[in-house]
């Protein structure tokens, strides 16, 4: 973990149905970020909220 992480919740929505993730990054544009980087381009984040 680096230094100011934050945990954030994601709520993605795919063709099969929304997802919910924790992530750990250090502002919600990392959260972002990270969840396409993971996920790919073509899902859609529907909220990214702090925990």
């Amino acid at each position: 973990m680096r230094c100011g992480t934050k945990c954030f919740i994601v709520t993605i929505e795919r063709g099969d149905g929304r997802t919910v993730k924790e992530v750990a990054a250090r502002s919600q544009v990392d959260a972002r970020k990270m969840v396409r980087r993971f996920f790919g381009e073509d899902m859609i984040i529907r909220s990214v909220r702090r925990k």
